[in-house]
């Protein structure tokens, strides 16, 4: 008994040796496949293409789907390994793959590095790509974030190093690479940065170049010094810990300057539509998680909202100088506009800038951040106020107040007594806005702003809110898109450039959610502030926007420059819109003191808008606004009385001050509902027309 079980153990031994035996054999059966699978696939792929290596274009287009413009850097100029300085050989290697002469292409060892740095973070802090796994994703592939994308890249990463040695692969990245301010490739970046040959880069400049490839646009040390300065040193101190420098010559580096040029050069790679492709690469990489390199070189396909005839014909009006006032002859006034959709928030025309710029410069259209003056009044006084009952003929007083200290004034310095909102809104009158806006209390201009989209701070809960005197301030995309509610019934849709994002393969990577409004306010208040807004135009202060027959509303916006005795300002604003579109004009200079102000009035600001809107519009049907309530108005002056209100229609000063207000007054007014209207009380004798 005990022998016949003997035996059945012995013969289960040898049955699980064998099958153990055969897992072996079958796993190295299919490892040695695999390997010559490896092989075989990597040995299909062509790199030739890294002769001559331009990243794939990336197609842009417009609202009908048309294609507008391929976006590649053509004109990338090449240089060879030994034009390439030991320096700036090490300072790219330290920051972006330290390991790159030792591995083969895929470093394990950096993987393996980043997965454990990335757990203990919890979240994603480091990346394992070599340069040559960068190289062969910039080159050859779409930028899309998936195993797919990932496994073509090592094998294209396996072959660029079985077929070029390491000088030749760093080589071929740094010619190709985009380094921000439109430079494409090192030698380009090196001569427009600091004016040099690329053999002749110090150390420092090396170590800069080396650290704006991963951000170009956030890093650019024309628009960024600190965050690019800062960067630099992140590099440099990479270098010391990885023996590239001794610890005297990064404590010397680190003090340096930057050594930039003093003024950037203009670029000569122009691109086609600079201003609103500056913007879908920012909405790109800020919604969509895609990087500067990856929407430049991924050969996307890019849906957009521009339309093309808009923008073409918003970039010739800015061509045209004789529009704008003149400006000192140091620094030329800058201007920024934006033409939105109000019906689904499309952008359809953007200029951030007037002259010579370079791609990616500063674009004053989504990138400024500027006081907007009496162009606030809608959004924070007189939409709340409709709101909480008050009409356009519910009456104000207009006359010197004080709150705890705020005096606010009006432009000019004259009072008009009791007006109605109608009056004082279509005139900008400064005091009743404010005194509106304390009735209401302070919280009520904040929480109405924020329903707009407007991004307030603690600090702007002043009255001071009532004439536009943000701390921050705000950029003319964002008033487009606040304007655009009443535009649209109340309703506000996210401003936006990108409809879509299509890989090369045709994969869908982002899109746009046409489903996401934000209800702002009641389609009555909406088409109330519309009729008034209209009146801003048809005989108030922006007059110098009308565009004939075709119906169009907006508000005028200045903001005072301090010590110019009320004569000088430092910006000048017009927001305005038709039923299809909204236009949001800024003009002032970038740099503002006692030598570079505005003298001119919002009427500036308006004729741009005007000629802007009026091209853009050129072929479209000429529409009405729908069912607006009708207000009442009072008889126009003739004789001496308007000839003394034209005289003052054209001074057009906020005085947004932040002197700190006394409290708010918490009146029982304040808590009445819709449909009890609110009514200033006293009388006083009317004065000359003022503006903001």
């Amino acid at each position: 008994m005990r022998s016949a079980i003997h035996h059945q153990k012995a013969k289960k031994r040898g049955l699980w040796k064998k099958l153990v035996l055969f897992i072996m054999i079958t796993g190295v059966i299919i490892a040695v496949i695999g390997v010559v699978a490896f092989k075989l696939m990597v040995a299909r792929q062509d790199v030739s293409l890294l002769e001559e290596p331009l990243p794939a274009a990336t197609i842009i287009y417009d609202q009908n789907k048309e294609e507008a413009l391929r976006i590649s850097p053509k004109k990338a100029e090449a240089v060879s390994y030994d034009s390439l300085p030991e320096e700036l050989i090490e300072a790219v290697v330290a920051v972006e793959d330290k390991r790159f002469f030792e591995h083969k292409g895929t470093d394990l060892q950096g993987i393996g590095r980043a997965m454990v740095t990335n757990l203990t973070n919890g979240k994603k802090v480091q990346g394992a790509s070599t340069i040559t796994q960068q190289l062969a994703k910039n080159v050859f592939l779409s930028q899309e974030r998936t195993w797919t994308r990932k496994w073509k890249e090592l094998l294209l990463a396996e072959k660029i190093e079985k077929n070029y040695d390491k000088q030749q692969i760093l080589t071929f990245y740094l010619n190709q690479i985009y380094f921000g301010e439109g430079a494409w490739g090192i030698k380009k970046a090196s001569e427009l940065y600091f004016g040099v040959p690329v053999n002749e880069l110090s150390l420092t400049q090396s170590a800069l170049l080396a650290g704006i490839v991963k951000a170009p646009s956030a890093l650019s040390p024309y628009s960024h010094p600190e965050e690019a300065k800062a960067r630099r040193n992140v590099v440099l101190k990479l270098m010391k810990d990885q023996g590239k420098i001794d610890q005297a010559a990064y404590e010397a580096s680190v003090k340096e300057p930057l050594h930039i040029q003093s003024s950037k050069p203009s670029s000569s790679d122009a691109i086609k539509y600079p201003y609103f492709i500056d913007q879908v690469i920012r909405e790109a990489s800020q919604k969509y998680g895609l990087t500067e390199n990856e929407v430049l070189h991924g050969g996307f396909r890019i849906y957009t909202t521009m339309d093309t005839k808009m923008q073409e014909a918003a970039e010739d009006v800015y061509s045209q100088d004789s529009l704008f006032p003149a400006s000192s002859s140091d620094q030329l006034i800058q201007s920024g506009a934006v033409l939105v959709d109000p019906k689904d928030g499309g952008i359809r025309a953007l200029i951030g800038g007037r002259g010579e710029q370079p791609f990616r410069g500063f674009n004053r259209a989504v990138q400024l951040k500027r006081q907007p003056g009496s162009t606030m009044k809608p959004i924070s006084v007189y939409t709340p106020a409709l709101e909480r009952g008050y009409t356009p003929d519910s009456t104000l007083m207009d006359e010197p107040v004080n709150f705890g200290g705020y005096q606010p004034k009006n432009a000019g310095g004259s009072y008009h007594g009791e007006v109605s909102i109608y009056e004082a809104l279509i005139h900008s009158y400064n005091v009743p806005a404010v005194s509106l806006l304390n009735e209401m209390g302070i919280d009520a201009g904040m929480e109405a702003a924020k329903r707009f989209g407007i991004e307030l701070t603690d600090t702007d809960r002043t009255l001071g809110l009532a004439l536009g005197g943000l701390q921050e301030g705000v950029s003319p995309l964002a008033m487009a898109e606040a304007f655009g509610v009443f535009a649209n019934d109340g309703t506000r849709i996210p401003a936006h450039s990108i409809s879509r994002i299509d890989s090369a393969e045709g994969e869908t990577i982002a899109e746009y959610d046409s489903n996401v409004s934000v209800k702002v306010t009641e389609p009555v208040v909406a088409r109330t502030m519309t009729a008034m807004l209209e009146g801003v135009v048809k005989e108030g202060t922006g007059d110098a926007a009308s565009l004939g027959d075709r119906p169009v509303a907006g508000k005028t916006g200045t903001t005072e420059m301090p010590g110019t005795g009320g004569e000088g300002m430092k910006d000048n604003w017009f927001v305005g819109y038709t039923p299809q579109l909204v236009g949001a004009v800024w003009l002032g200079y970038d740099h503002t003191d006692t030598s570079h102000y505005l003298t001119t009035t919002s009427k500036a600001a308006a004729a741009v808008f005007q000629k802007l809107m009026s091209e853009a519009l050129q072929d479209e049907p000429v529409m009405a606004f729908a069912n607006m309530p009708a207000i009442a108005k009072k008889p126009k002056e003739t004789g001496k009385a308007k000839e003394e209100k034209e005289d003052k229609k054209d001074k057009d000063k906020d005085k947004p001050k932040h002197e700190k207000p006394g409290k708010d007054k918490h009146k029982e007014d304040k808590k009445k509902g819709p449909g009890e209207e609110h009514r200033g009380k006293g009388k006083g004798k009317k004065d000359k027309n003022d503006d903001d």
